[in-house]
């Protein structure tokens, strides 16, 4: 016996079988760090970046990616989302930015993966937009911050690592 849900009685890859849970009202919230340089930190602050503002077309890769998760992620189910939200934090005394993409729906399954692949794609896209500049930066730190909804319950990381 395994605890892998996505994997059935031989081992095999199997999508899990969702049919009979029933629909609860689903959040999730991931979070991510992109260190860049100063030279690039003060080009998206100042909307100079060549290719345009980076954090308006970093916002709308995060959200567009959130909705195409099932596409990129194998066995993930494919789920109606009611909210997407992709937000930033600039901290320019450590040359970092953070992102946040939330996810809301009512279903039958959560939307952790749903989150952090926003996060993921956010994070990529300030990265293509500013690579002329400095092709150092770093993409770390991605993880759920918090979710909501289904049988497991509520759980905030801040909460869990200690």
């Amino acid at each position: 016996m395994n605890n892998f849900t996505h994997l059935d009685k031989n081992g095999n890859a199997s999508m899990v079988d969702v049919s009979q849970k029933n629909e609860t009202e689903r959040f999730a919230l991931a979070s991510g760090i992109i260190s860049v340089s100063s030279e690039v930190m003060e080009a998206i602050q100042k909307d100079a970046v060549p290719k345009g503002n980076v954090l308006a077309t970093a916002r709308i890769a995060g959200i567009m990616a959130a909705k195409k998760t099932p596409e990129l992620i194998p066995l993930c189910h494919t789920l109606l989302l009611s909210k997407v939200a992709v937000d930033f934090e600039l901290c320019p005394e450590k040359n970092q930015i953070r992102c946040f993409c939330s996810v809301k729906l009512c279903g039958k399954t959560g939307a952790e993966m749903e989150a952090l692949t926003g996060v993921s794609t956010a994070l990529l896209t300030i990265y293509d937009m500013c690579k002329a500049i400095d092709k150092t930066m770093e993409i770390g730190q991605i993880h759920l911050e918090e979710k909501s909804g289904g049988k497991s319950g509520h759980f905030i990381r801040s909460e869990a690592v200690k």
